[in-house]
């Protein structure tokens, strides 16, 4: 799965429109963002790592790594 397929999946979740999405980056970031210059970061997949933690800040999700059993081979 694509980091945009898990952000539409996630705002379809949280019934958020990417406009919505836009909205509340610009309130939390200071930084002007719009629906469609997000729209194109998913879809060029240049979407940076902390837009995302933005992104997962507003929709109340968190990124989490986890390790992997070893591979004994």
């Amino acid at each position: 799965m694509t980091a945009r397929e898990d952000i539409k999946t996630l705002l379809l979740k949280e019934c958020m429109t990417i406009t919505a999405l836009a909205q509340k980056m610009t309130e939390f970031s200071g930084k002007k963002y719009t629906r469609n210059g997000i729209s194109q970061k998913l879809i060029k997949g240049t979407l940076r790592y902390d837009e995302l933690e933005l992104i997962c800040k507003i929709l109340n999700y968190k990124i989490e790594y986890k390790k992997l059993p070893a591979n004994c081979d």
